[in-house]
Formats: C-alpha cells, sequence, structure tokens
C-alpha cells in the first residue's frame, strides 16, 4: 500500500517514456498505461526540437517488458489528417487497448492503428469526418472481432464506428445526429444476459447494442468526459464538467427517463475522471482536490473530504479486498472503502500527469509525465 519517497519504497522499476530523453516539445500524454501478456504498453506523442507545435507531433506507441521495465520496442504511426489549433486536449488522450495479439491505438489527429506484440505495423485507418470539438479522446473497445469507437462530434457528425480487428475496415457505423460532442470512452456491460455498450452522450446516458450500435434505451442526461459505471443493477453517470449526476435502470427499452430514472446527486464542480464503485458506495473525484462518497442505491452522500494534491483526472481503482486505490503518477492514496474517509496511505511518486493507473498480477503501473513506474512487493 505505500511506495515512493526517499527510498523508492515498492518500486520495482522506472524507466523513462519516448520523448523524454530529448529536447523535445511534449503533448499532454494523458493516455494512460495497459498491461497484457508480460507488456506494458503506453502512447506518447510528442515534437522532436525545433519542430513547430503548430505541426503535426511525432505518434508513439511503446512496449516495455513487465518484469524489469526494459523497452522492447518504439514504433511511429503516421499522423491522421486532423491538425489541431487548438491543443488543450492534444493528441494522446485515447488509452489504446490489446487482446493479447494486437495493440490498438488512437491518436488525436484522427488515426487508429494496430500492431502486433512485436510492434510490427498490422493496419493504419484515419477516422473521417473529424469534427470533435478541440480532441479525440475516446479510447478503443473491443468487443469480440471488432473496435469500438464512440465518435461524437460537432455539427450532427456523431457516430459509433465498428472496425475489423484484424484489417480495420469498417464493419458498421452507425450515425449519431442527434448528439453533439462528448470525450467519454463507452463500457461494455451484461444486463439481463445481454451485452449492452453504455455510451455517455451529450444529451443522454444510452444503452447500445454493440454488434450494431443501435439504441435499445435512452435517458435524459448530460455527458462529457466521464465513462459510466455500472454497479449492482445500476447505470450511473455526470457529465465531469459540474452539475448533476444520475443513475438509471438500464433494463427498458426505448426512452425511459420518466421510468428508469433512479436517483439524482449534485456535482457542483468539475471532474474529468470517472468514478469507481466499491460494494455499496460509488466515489468521486472532482475539483478543488475533493471526494464524494455516495450510497449507490440512493444517491445518499455519505461524506465529502478534501485530499491535497490528488490528481482529479485519474480515475480511481477498486480491489475485491475493499481497498480503493486514487493512483498517479503523482500524490496517490489507498483508502478503505466505507461510508467514511479512511486513509491507509498516502504515497508520492513527484511526476504528476493525468493518466489513470493500469494494475496487472499484484502490481500498479503509473505513467507520469517523464517516467513510467512500476509498483509492487519487492522479491
Amino acid at each position: 500500500m505505500t511506495w515512493g519517497g526517499p527510498e523508492n519504497t515498492n518500486v520495482r522499476w522506472k524507466v523513462s517514456l519516448p520523448g523524454v530523453d530529448s529536447t523535445v516539445g511534449m503533448d499532454q500524454n494523458q493516455s494512460s498505461p495497459i498491461v497484457s501478456r508480460g507488456r506494458v504498453f503506453v502512447t506518447m506523442s510528442y515534437w522532436p526540437a525545433k519542430v513547430d507545435s503548430k505541426k503535426f507531433p511525432e505518434h508513439h506507441v511503446a512496449c516495455y517488458r513487465t518484469t524489469d521495465g526494459k523497452r522492447l520496442w518504439d514504433v511511429t504511426v503516421p499522423p491522421g489528417p486532423w491538425l489541431l489549433n487548438d491543443l488543450r486536449g492534444g493528441y494522446t488522450a485515447p488509452t489504446p487497448a490489446a487482446d493479447g495479439e494486437r495493440v490498438y491505438a488512437v491518436f488525436g489527429s484522427s488515426v487508429v492503428a494496430a500492431l502486433d506484440f512485436d510492434g510490427k505495423p498490422v493496419w493504419r485507418a484515419e477516422i473521417a469526418p473529424y469534427k470533435f470539438d478541440v480532441a479525440l479522446s475516446a479510447s478503443p473497445v473491443l468487443f469480440r472481432d471488432t473496435v469500438l469507437l464512440q465518435c461524437d462530434q460537432t455539427d450532427k457528425q456523431s457516430r459509433l464506428l465498428a472496425l475489423d480487428k484484424k484489417t480495420g475496415a469498417v464493419v458498421w457505423e452507425d450515425k449519431r445526429p442527434s448528439v453533439g460532442f462528448a470525450h467519454s470512452t463507452p463500457v461494455l456491460a451484461e444486463v439481463g444476459g445481454r451485452s449492452q455498450l453504455l455510451v455517455s452522450a451529450s444529451n443522454a446516458i444510452q444503452g447500445l447494442d454493440p454488434t450494431s450500435g443501435k439504441m435499445l434505451w435512452t435517458c435524459a442526461a448530460k455527458g462529457d468526459t466521464v465513462s459510466p459505471v455500472f454497479a449492482d443493477g445500476v447505470v450511473y453517470i455526470d457529465s465531469g464538467r459540474g452539475g448533476p449526476g444520475i443513475a438509471v435502470d438500464p433494463t427498458g427499452t426505448g426512452d425511459v427517463t420518466k421510468t428508469h430514472l433512479k436517483w439524482t446527486v449534485q456535482q457542483p464542480s468539475e471532474g474529468l475522471s470517472s468514478p469507481v464503485v466499491s460494494g455499496p458506495y460509488l466515489y468521486r473525484l472532482r475539483s478543488p482536490e475533493v471526494l464524494t462518497c455516495v450510497r449507490m442505491d440512493t444517491g445518499k452522500v455519505a461524506f465529502t473530504e478534501r485530499l491535497s494534491r490528488v490528481s482529479t483526472a485519474s480515475s480511481p481503482v477498486a480491489t475485491p479486498d475493499g481497498h480503493l486505490f486514487l493512483a498517479s503518477a503523482g500524490r496517490s492514496y489507498v483508502l478503505a472503502a466505507g461510508p467514511k474517509l479512511d486513509i491507509l496511505a498516502t504515497n508520492d511518486l513527484d511526476d504528476g500527469g493525468s493518466a489513470s493507473p493500469a494494475v496487472a498480477d499484484g502490481r500498479i503501473y503509473l505513467k507520469g509525465r517523464k517516467w513510467l513506474f512500476c509498483i509492487g512487493t519487492k522479491e
């Protein structure tokens, strides 16, 4: 539960991220690490020395060995067609996905690429149109033989795409002109023995059929940066920009706003990360460095407490033994889940960023601005 500090306690290894060894201009690089088959994958974008940030940065996918942090490869992906004029969201918000054979990476220049586990490019596809507000932020979601992409945009150009895992070809496309732009990533859930893709749209929380994109149900809500969370038969969402959060029963059909809405809770300030549920409680980080705990069945607030220097952009992780990890490469907190704030440990790696943790085989992988860390008991 403890790591970092002057002695680098329980830091199994620490390695530099692509681009930080040179004099380069770094993108925001909010994407999180992922782990598959003994490998850690990260995405990074940066402008090499003397390259103007008004031009495309280099897009990188890098692979590290979980045992010792050795970098196995670092491959560049050619940029897509969208040159950003506004860098608030950057080029590297989406987190990659992997299925044990290939890693799938999305970059904000409106491009998605698949590489095998040796770093060999398998396919590359450009996403069009690309009217993504200030950034393409949704991460890819893997479902059966497809890569699903929520491409909610401006000017009635929103759509959900399914690409073939092996080729990158479009399997199907479902246009969504009634929703505006959003930056969240969908979540797969099993509801009543059927797969649903839970989607946070600009004006609704929706359950979609992941085989076609067709709507199963919709409930009026405000969505943007936050991914839905599903637990105890209830889906929760808020926009991440401040305003109310809602909980809805996902077993209905059609417009369920008046029939399946369970409760509403006020979220007065923004929090760009996604919530987590442990036991009967939902935990939500928001500005300014605040953690709120509410009951998942009623929406009643159990506590709201300040946590100094916690990252409200990094999504927390819950473990089966009742612990919460509000973890980043900066200041982190380990809590005991429950209706009262119970801090078990406070840790700091002094490399704060927006990435969320990856957890695999009893270890935590944290991506900062300069470093990738592996946290675990040293053998």
